[in-house]
């Protein structure tokens, strides 16, 4: 880890996708930071002088990425909720403080977080804003609204009928949750409910909107059936979590509602990958297995219908870690999405998903000095993003691998390419 501060950096004389949804500014263009805010963009041969200058001559700029679904107090152990059981408050903490960072260094400048117990996550982030510890900048839930004994019940409020669930998401405000997490449906990693059972119903749900919108919150709803799933969006939900079961009349709805989509293709297919040998219990990979094609067949329909997409992962879930955003964008242009779109969805539609698109997801003049550099072009070939070499959030570097830059393919993970 480099973690160089400087008050005044030139990054210099690169291609800067800058996440507006315009064309890439061609090579020779340049970005200037003054205490952590982007100060200037334009070309390098105008750029403002300064002592730091980094030279990212023939490298693809772009704003940090963010994941719009993670779970740092969990380690993608095969037992998530085990896990949960396991850890003490203390022991949560520093798995969260520890993926904080394995986050930022892989790129990701920013985190939605999507449910831990004891508010641990919300504490994290706490300490990563004041400077306590170093890590991607978070935006928590704290702990998930759930209907008793429903899914995510070990890290949860549970909760029942309108007046609990008012106080449940009145009391997560309190505690200081970025955004309130709730769920409409049963899930795959909880025992003894199915992830297409419908949970907090419809006139709970509109409890739970009404309360987070009138302290100025967003809700993201953990909601893979149909009926939950419908629910949720007409009770005026921001972000359908998973959504596998989503089909066209509710992307229809979806669509009129300006209601955002996080995928999580990672979150099925580590689990069915490694199945019962990696340790995972059977009853979690049988749910997996059932829910893996829908979840493929739903995200072609999704890319058809022109909903909205943030990219997000479940990190910490089993077998899917922290590091692994750039896998989850892979996936996703394999599947059907445009690279460019992916780029969008994982900076500029990731920033406006977690309501700091004022701060960050583009590479413009006032916003956080948030920015990756990558060897290669992901708008022609999006594995290129497996070469991230440099990483800055808040203008501070945390990251600095040119220095083993090279002109041929040796560093890329696989040989599969995914080309636009």
């Amino acid at each position: 880890m480099i973690n160089r501060t400087t008050r005044s950096l030139l990054l210099d004389r690169a291609t800067i996708f800058d996440g507006t949804g315009h064309s890439p500014l061609p090579g020779e263009h340049s970005i200037r930071v003054d205490d952590g805010v982007i100060t200037w963009v334009g070309p390098s041969d105008h750029a403002p002088e300064t002592h730091d200058v980094m030279d990212l001559r023939g490298m693809f700029v772009m704003p940090g990425l963010v994941n719009s679904h993670v779970h740092l107090a969990n380690d993608a152990s095969a037992d998530l909720a085990g896990q949960v059981g396991e850890d003490s408050s203390v022991t949560g903490g520093l798995r969260a403080a520890n993926n904080a960072m394995i986050t930022l260094l892989s790129g990701v400048t920013t985190v939605k977080d999507c449910g831990a117990k004891d508010n641990i996550v919300i504490d994290v982030s706490r300490a990563i804003d004041s400077k306590l510890i170093t890590g991607t900048r978070v935006f928590a839930a704290g702990r998930v609204i759930t209907m008793t004994g429903g899914h995510g019940h070990f890290m949860g409020v549970e909760a029942d009928g309108l007046s609990a669930v008012r106080a449940a998401v009145r009391g997560q405000l309190k505690e200081g949750a970025s955004f309130i997490k709730a769920m409409a449906t049963g899930g795959v990693l909880t025992s003894g409910v199915q992830p297409t059972q419908t949970a907090l119903i419809g006139a709970e749900l509109q409890v739970i909107v009404e309360e987070a919108h009138n302290a100025g919150r967003r809700v993201s709803t953990h909601a893979i059936g149909r009926e939950g799933i419908k629910n949720a969006i007409l009770a005026g939900v921001d972000t359908i979590e998973h959504g596998f079961h989503l089909d066209e009349e509710l992307f229809e709805l979806a669509l009129e509602r300006g209601t955002f989509l996080v995928p999580t293709l990672a979150a099925i297919s580590g689990i069915v990958g490694r199945g019962p040998s990696g340790g995972t219990p059977g009853w979690i990979v049988d749910k997996a297995r059932v829910e893996m094609e829908r979840s493929r067949s739903m995200f072609r329909q999704a890319v058809e219908s022109g909903i909205n997409i943030a990219a997000g992962t479940d990190a910490g879930t089993p077998f899917n870690p922290h590091d692994g955003f750039v896998e989850e964008l892979i996936e996703m242009v394999r599947i059907g999405l445009s690279p460019a779109r992916a780029l969008l969805s994982a900076t500029r539609d990731g920033a406006i998903n977690a309501d700091a698109q004022a701060s960050i997801g583009t590479i413009e003049a006032g916003k956080c000095a948030d920015v990756i550099a990558v060897d290669g072009d992901p708008l022609i070939d999006i594995t290129d993003l497996r070469r991230i070499l440099v990483v800055v959030k808040d203008g501070e570097v945390h990251r600095d691998e040119r220095s083993g830059r090279s002109s041929d393919d040796s560093r890329v993970l696989n040989d599969e390419r995914v080309r636009a």
